[in-house]
């Protein structure tokens, strides 16, 4: 608890709502966070508010607060340019910093004679370079689909020095390399051929293609039909690479796609980049974890296109950041040309931008150990029921009874998309004796929050906040719910998952109506996966409290047994089974019982269980 939480608020309460940017300070006056608000006085209270729901890296930045400045601006843009420079400036510990500790990958053309197109891993000091690509993978597959399709040696014989030594090796057989080292491949040829390459590189295959078909027709035309030949070859292998490439049109401005996936307090940016109308490059920063995706993006797209980065024509988003017009125009003024950022929702940008979201993913599930469709499956159902924050920690309640006879209810947690059973939690209907499945429900989540705002309580499964509540059962069960967690001040989403008639999911109940989920979603599997869980864990929870009221029921039936030393029996040999299976002796010593209970109790227990 930071114990200059009184001081901050007050302070708080007499800041401006003018838009500007604030510096959280520690006790040695150093800046730990910066940021922006378009209403200072409301984003800076949320850091301080009494009830708060941050994340952890929020709360521990809270934690640290000493003090904090705040400038003033004209307009939200201002805001945003200063938040980027002072964040190049100081580096806040607090705030997302691309550290791209990777290195770049470069293509090299090695001087003439015979040059060699290769991929390497620092930057060398001759031949000519392209690039840097900040994928060492992507550096690798362009040089080698380059060689394979141009058929270039990449054996280790220098040449010309090695012209008609030795025979050719296996790569001339299959038609992977021309065979330089016979003597048949000049050294201008050679060189026309590492130009086509290089531009191939460069430009993609619609061009190459057309160059390529022309030269083709010429050497038909003089009756050179070998290098007429090797062309028609060259063409084949450069459509077949096109083919199997991520290759989308020549016509495609360059254009990058950006996306986020979150989870397990982790959050993952990947950047698609798309040059010359083909897959040209791709980079994954890890970012920690923000309040939220929309400030998460924003706050990486002005710190990833800041410096000498190239800005795109293009720039397709999977989600929308906060101030989107702001970071468009920022954008704008750094590259001095035209920028559009946008969200697609149709055709093949959509398509780009989920490629971006599907490889975020797919980073972040070797990261944190979850699978991309766990990942997909929170980040879907955030989108269906509109919620700005990823549900990474889920409970979900149900209610079992027989009749108004052992009541009882089941708490379970779904974190990061799987079950956590450290965090489930059983209930006995104490307060109310009849049946009634809202009023029930009522006490449960009362009980249950109870714990959390009891600044003394110890278990970490009361202690934490979820994002997000699933009851078993519609509107009427949602309305009952909500009205205790309004009394108590709680403020997390709350929905219910409806059944049909075959008792399988049907749709997400929410307070404006019942929202339909497909079964082809992996949103869907997720939400049946917590309303099976949620209902296993409930009746048989409400299965076994029967048995045992019903053994302690019948057995005080033996004269000199009480509920209280049926229940030593039952604690003490667990099961019924156990129970038949002790002796006398046994018996008596674990009820505390004469000789005499305990042979009446035996032989209750033999023929009457």
């Amino acid at each position: 608890m930071n114990e200059r939480l009184d001081y901050l608020r007050e302070k708080t309460s007499m800041l401006t709502e003018a838009p500007g940017v604030y510096q959280m300070k520690d006790k040695t006056g150093h800046i730990i966070y910066i940021g922006k608000a378009k209403n200072l006085r409301s984003r800076v209270s949320s850091y301080f508010a009494k009830t708060p729901n941050h994340t952890p890296k929020v709360a521990k930045m809270v934690e640290n607060v000493y003090d904090y400045d705040f400038i003033v601006t004209k307009s939200e843009y201002e805001a945003l340019v200063l938040e980027c420079s002072m964040i190049k400036q100081h580096s806040p510990k607090y705030n997302i910093l691309l550290k791209d500790d990777k290195g770049y990958s470069y293509i090299r053309i090695s001087p003439p004679p015979y040059s060699r197109i290769t991929a390497e891993l620092q930057k060398p000091s001759s031949g000519e370079l392209l690039g840097p690509y900040t994928s060492s993978f992507v550096a690798r597959q362009t040089a080698a689909e380059a060689n394979r399709v141009f058929m270039l040696p990449s054996c280790h014989k220098v040449f010309p020095r090695d012209i008609g030594k030795g025979r050719p090796c296996l790569n001339h057989h299959i038609k992977r390399c021309m065979g330089v080292c016979m003597g048949g491949i000049s050294e201008e040829e050679y060189a026309r051929i590492i130009a086509e390459a290089v531009d191939y590189i460069k430009n993609g295959s619609e061009g190459s293609v057309e160059r390529m078909t022309e030269q083709m027709n010429k050497a038909a035309e003089e009756l050179d039909f070998e290098t007429a030949a090797r062309l028609r070859d060259r063409i084949s292998a450069v459509t077949r690479a096109a083919d199997s490439q991520n290759i989308i049109s020549e016509k495609l401005p360059d254009t990058d796609a950006v996306a986020i996936a979150r989870n397990s307090g982790e959050a993952c940016a990947a950047v698609i980049m798309y040059r010359g109308g083909r897959l040209f490059d791709r980079a994954e920063f890890f970012l920690g974890e923000e309040e939220s995706e929309s400030v998460m993006l924003a706050d990486f797209l002005t710190q990833y296109y800041s410096g000498a980065r190239e800005i795109p024509r293009n720039i397709l988003l999977s989600g929308e950041p906060e101030g989107l017009g702001d970071i468009e125009a920022l954008l704008r003024e750094r590259s001095g040309k035209a920028v559009d950022v946008t969200v697609p929702q149709r055709g093949r940008f959509l398509r780009l931008a989920q490629i971006a979201r599907a490889n975020a993913e797919e980073y972040l599930s070797l990261r944190v150990g979850r699978t991309a469709k766990e990942i997909s499956a929170l980040e879907e159902l955030a989108k269906l029921l509109g919620m700005k924050k990823t549900p990474l920690y889920i409970e979900s309640y149900d209610i079992s009874n027989l009749g108004s006879a052992d009541m009882v209810a089941g708490m379970i947690v779904f974190e990061n998309g799987r079950p956590n059973k450290k965090m489930y939690k059983k209930f006995s209907i104490k307060e109310n004796k009849i049946q009634n499945d809202l009023a029930c429900m009522q006490e449960v989540v009362r009980r249950r929050f109870g714990h959390y705002l009891d600044p003394d309580e110890k278990d970490e499964g009361f202690k934490r906040l979820p994002d997000l509540i699933l009851l078993d059962g519609g509107q009427n069960q949602l309305a009952a719910v909500g009205e205790v967690l309004w009394e108590m001040d709680i403020d997390v989403p709350l929905f219910g998952m409806v059944k049909d008639n075959n008792h399988r999911t049907r749709a997400i109940a929410s307070d404006g109506g019942e929202i339909s989920i497909s079964e082809t979603r992996s949103a869907f599997l997720l939400v049946t996966r917590i309303q099976d869980e949620v209902h296993r864990f409930a009746i048989t929870y409400q299965r076994k409290k029967h048995r045992k009221s019903s053994f302690e029921l019948g057995i005080t039936r033996v004269k000199g047994i009480g509920e209280k030393k049926a229940l030593k029996l039952l604690t003490a040999f667990k099961t019924v089974e156990g129970l038949k299976n002790a002796d006398v002796d046994e018996i008596a010593a674990a009820a505390g019982v004469s000789k005499k209970v305990a042979e009446d109790v035996f032989e209750f227990v033999q023929n009457d269980l």
